[in-house]
């Protein structure tokens, strides 16, 4: 392995896994040797099954790796980054919900999010570079508290200002400023 590898993108969706109009699905298609945790067939609110989904893909890259995750992907990085010992180049963590406060309607309870081992949220440093890209007005979280994740977590913030949940729902399906952070990670 050359140690001027190109890393390999690996994107980590949330709970609501492959939408195509999601600027992930986007990003992975646009990408070259981009890959994407698969989606749970079952226990997908488990975050135990999720970290585990997530190890399987990367125990079979060999490489730099950089982590490219949304919503309850980046609380699925930051568990696994808790459990394992893999290098990684960089992860840039985006739109991170806080899932210890309750989530608007449609989303898990947080009795739910506890029961599955979610919480409580990992609060250490991560043992390699990140951006976090944070909303103003996420339903999901409040600016403040992501940006304290983003200090315990030792990351960069990133504040992208009012873009919602940063998904389709928010208005984003392609979302070219990824490519900008993912380079700075690289």
């Amino acid at each position: 392995m050359s140690l001027n590898a190109s890393p390999t993108i690996v994107i980590v969706p949330g709970l609501r896994d492959h939408v195509p109009d999601h600027w992930q699905t986007i990003l992975g298609n646009k990408m070259e040797g981009t890959r994407t945790v698969p989606p749970l067939e079952t226990d997908r609110l488990s975050c135990d099954a999720q970290v585990a989904s997530l190890d399987e893909v990367l125990l079979d890259i060999s490489g730099p790796v950089v982590l490219v995750a949304h919503s309850a992907g980046v609380m699925t990085t930051v568990h696994w980054a808790q459990r394992h010992q893999r290098s990684v180049k960089g992860a840039l963590l985006a739109a991170p919900p806080d899932f210890d406060i309750p989530l608007p309607e449609g989303y898990p309870a947080l009795e739910a999010l506890r029961e599955n081992g979610w919480t409580p949220m990992p609060r250490t440093p991560l043992p390699f570079p990140s951006i976090v890209a944070a909303s103003t007005n996420d339903p999901l979280a409040d600016a403040d508290r992501v940006a304290d994740l983003a200090r315990a977590w030792g990351s960069r913030l990133v504040v992208l200002g009012p873009v919602g949940h940063l998904n389709p729902a928010s208005g984003y399906g392609e979302w070219p400023r990824a490519q900008e952070l993912i380079r700075e990670l690289t």
